[in-house]
């Protein structure tokens, strides 16, 4: 039997792309999109690709939950209906749902990491922080307390991902306290601490707009820091 995939989308007033980017993803997977209390138009598209596509569902959420509880409920929703993989992206199409099947080529693998290749008006500063943050988890994942070896990963920020079953189940059942951004960070460290198999993918990724605030940035620093000391729970 072939394996189950479902593209997991969390959103949050994203109504100039979610259309074409469930259009796009549903061609190469099922979708969950999990809709995070947009105030925008995302709630009537949504209803309506559902109506038109047997295999788009999606979740409401009443209040805004973020990252963590976006893709936390679609892996749950991805258990509960016995898909075998899930792959996370972006509802702003600064990820191609058109390299899903990139992702699973590698359905040997636990966790495969889309890593950004080729980078498309992205910022100075957001490159900058994107190599401080996979510098500094490599460190913390080995818990190294010298600047130098680590886990070795090329870009451990990238949500641009795919998750055996093992895996998301792995994440759901670990306890997850991060709740943006910093999502990620600790989903990578609760694989490979449990000896997962990490393999990385080349992606295109291209800036569309920047929601990373300060307080973002402070959520990473503290859980990267967690995580060095071994606190991954």
């Amino acid at each position: 039997m072939s394996p189950r995939f479902l593209a997991v989308i969390p959103a949050y007033n994203e109504a100039e792309t979610i259309e074409e980017l469930v259009t796009r993803a549903g061609r190469h997977a099922d979708v969950c999109v999990v809709d995070d209390a947009s105030k925008d138009d995302t709630p009537e598209i949504l209803a309506r690709l559902v109506r038109l596509s047997g295999g788009v569902h999606v979740i409401r959420h009443q209040t805004n939950t973020h990252i963590a509880g976006g893709i936390l409920d679609g892996f749950g929703y991805a258990r509960d209906a016995g898909y075998d993989f899930c792959i996370t992206l972006d509802a702003g199409l600064s990820h191609d749902p058109d390299a899903i099947p990139l992702f699973q080529a590698r359905s040997g693998a636990d966790l495969v990491l889309g890593y950004r290749a080729e980078r498309i008006d992205v910022p100075l500063y957001r490159q900058a922080l994107s190599w401080c943050g996979t510098t500094a988890m490599n460190l913390a994942l080995e818990g190294r307390r010298v600047p130098w070896g680590g886990a070795g990963l090329r870009d451990v920020t990238s949500g641009y991902r795919m998750y055996s079953r093992r895996a998301f189940e792995c994440v759901l059942d670990a306890g997850v306290r991060a709740r943006t951004f910093d999502f990620h960070l600790e989903a990578l460290a609760h694989a490979y601490r449990a000896g997962l198999r990490i393999e990385e993918v080349p992606i295109s990724y291209a800036f569309t707009s920047s929601s990373l605030q300060p307080a973002i940035v402070a959520d990473a620093v503290r859980t990267c820091l967690r995580l060095w000391r071994g606190d991954a729970g």
